[in-house]
């Protein structure tokens, strides 16, 4: 939502009026503009856009609008005129630092969503929010900068604002990031310090020697002495220019050999609505495709592979002259389609780099056009995710119409419940992985024959279904036994090691035992570093042993017994809390 109120703020800026400073918070908006046209019909632009769409998206994107509401927006606003120079000043000021007099924390999306622009030949030195660090982050940062580093998706927010011209965010600090297929046109200065050598320096300083109507250089800044590497690298390159125009040469071959096979892979499917037609058909088209290479296993294995030593070529002559604006389009399109295939079975898209920003865009679309974006949140743990078992959101999955597509979505789904069970119950985690892996090679099996068969994918949807809500009522099978979730955990691998060693012991001791085990784990590995300390883990596995005999367990002498509790115990508290 606060997106499309700045790209909103944005669109008339240097036709109806100059935007000047915004500040897009939770519950209200700030902005300052230059204008001589009338301030009422500009805001009723805004709030009339934004107002239409962000009904028309509640539902789908969650914003909590109410379901009978006819309006997003008061009716009311407040305006003022600058009287001074310091008043404008104080303004600005009281805008930029809105999310933090609101005590908002510091990785809140409000801190995103506000600037200040500068005007052309204007002296005003930069504000800090049109500055970004980027770099990836890790558990051993420290918390001041782990949480300026922000998560994967506030990265992905910037990279967007990076590459738009209009954008308030002027300067990027970067750290190992934004090099290989990064491709801002306008972008004109870089300063480095930084010791970079070999073709590493050749793509860093390829980062501002892009064509943009009105820039007629790049400028590079050295702050640490890179001029001997540089032409070192210079050099290098030069001496291999014959070799490197073989590649290139080579690669172009490679890239139509390609082309054609793919062409032939595909020629029963009609792609020309993606060429021709209009963005919603072409969306579909995306889509289509993405289901008709799913057909079989082995169709899916050669297409991805084919698309695969396509893109390895494709990177090496993309800048080529001799590549057709034809077999540029294509080569979008194939590796559009692996991506979206590659989504709904891994949950990333890796070839966007190399890609337009507009086939970027569409592939965005199109994985969200079947109603299938919350589905794809999945894999990220950094999101916000609404309840996974929740009817309504299996029904969305349901009304998909591709069967291939809904499979693979179920696939994840059911991927990603496991995955949770199993950070607190191993026992149950394995065997649903099991049986999940049962299914899933059945579906791998299936033949071209299939296709025409729509039972076998329905047969196939309701088993990952099922199985789903079978994981589901195991989070609470310890209710009938008096148990929570945790201990169930305890509980079950107990039980499984008396039929694996072939043992008899009591069901009430065991689901005393289960719960002695549970909280003799919570009081031994209160640590956080429990895990990385020798003594601690010893401890726990001595007490660990003399509770077992207490309870004498297990009652015949099978020491990998121990063991395996003590994986169940390690892998219960290494999840805890996650």
């Amino acid at each position: 939502m606060a997106q499309v109120v700045q790209e909103a703020l944005l669109h008339h800026d240097g036709d109806k009026y100059n935007l000047l400073a915004w500040s897009i918070m939770p519950n209200h908006v700030h902005v300052l503009i230059k204008t001589n046209g009338d301030l009422v019909r500009i805001i009723q632009s805004w709030k009339s856009f934004t107002g239409k769409w962000a009904l028309q998206n509640n539902k789908r994107f969650n914003l909590g609008i109410d379901k009978d509401a006819t309006k997003f927006w008061m009716s009311e606003y407040w305006d003022r005129f600058i009287r001074d120079e310091e008043h404008f000043n104080n303004t600005v000021r009281y805008i930029l630092n809105n999310p933090m007099k609101a005590n908002l924390p510091e990785n809140h999306i409000a801190f995103l969503y506000r600037g200040i622009q500068l005007e052309l030949h204007s002296t005003q030195k930069l504000h800090p929010t049109q500055i970004k660090l980027i770099a990836t982050r890790g558990q051993d940062d420290q918390k001041e900068l782990y949480d300026l580093l922000g998560t994967k998706e506030y990265r992905k927010e910037l990279d967007r604002q990076f590459k738009n011209e209009k954008s308030n965010f002027k300067i990027a600090i970067v750290v190992d990031m934004w090099l290989t297929g990064f491709d801002v046109p306008f972008l004109d200065s870089i300063y480095i310090d930084k010791p970079i050598q070999r073709h590493n320096l050749i793509q860093t300083i390829s980062r501002v020697n892009r064509k943009f109507e009105g820039k007629n250089k790049g400028l590079v800044v050295d702050y640490i002495g890179i001029k001997k590497q540089m032409n070192l690298a210079l050099k290098q390159y030069s001496e291999g220019d014959k070799d490197n125009f073989e590649d290139i040469a080579e690669s172009i071959i490679i890239v139509r050999n390609h082309l054609d096979l793919l062409a032939k892979l595909l020629h029963t499917f009609d792609s020309s609505k993606y060429f021709n037609g209009t963005t919603i058909q072409q969306l579909n088209t995306l889509n289509l495709a993405a289901e008709y290479v799913q057909k079989t296993k082995d169709f899916e294995t050669r297409f991805m592979g084919l698309v695969k030593r396509l893109k390895a070529a494709y990177d090496i002559c993309a800048g080529s002259e001799q590549l057709k604006q034809a077999e540029r389009d294509y080569t979008h399109f194939y590796l559009a389609v692996r991506s979206i295939v590659f989504k709904l079975t891994k949950g990333n898209a890796p070839d966007t780099a190399q890609m337009n920003a507009k086939v970027r865009e569409m592939i965005k679309d199109a994985l969200q056009s079947d109603g299938v974006e919350e589905i794809f949140k999945l894999g990220d743990e950094e999101e916000t995710e609404q309840d996974i078992f929740d009817d309504d959101y299996l029904a969305k999955i349901d009304k998909i119409k591709l069967p291939n597509t809904k499979i693979k979505l179920l696939q994840q789904l059911l991927a990603k419940v496991i995955r949770e069970m199993k950070k607190v119950n191993r026992v149950k985690g394995i065997d649903f992985s099991k049986k999940m892996q049962d299914l899933v090679d059945r579906y791998n099996l299936r033949d071209e024959a299939d296709i025409l068969r729509s039972e076998v994918y329905e047969e196939m949807a309701e088993a990952l279904t099922n199985m789903i809500w079978e994981v589901h009522r195991e989070f609470s099978a310890g209710d009938a036994l008096g148990i929570d979730f945790e201990e169930k955990a305890f509980y079950d691998i107990l039980k499984e090691l008396c039929v694996k060693y072939d043992f008899n012991y009591p069901e009430d001791k065991l689901i005393e035992l289960a719960k002695a085990v549970k909280d003799l784990v919570d009081g031994q590995a209160k640590f956080p570093d429990w895990n990385k300390r020798d003594d601690i883990k010893s401890a726990l596995k001595v007490g660990l042993i003399l509770l077992l005999d207490e309870f004498g367990y297990p009652p015949v002498e099978r020491d990998e017994v121990y063991v395996e509790i003590f994986e169940q115990a390690e892998n219960f508290k290494k999840n805890q809390g996650r």
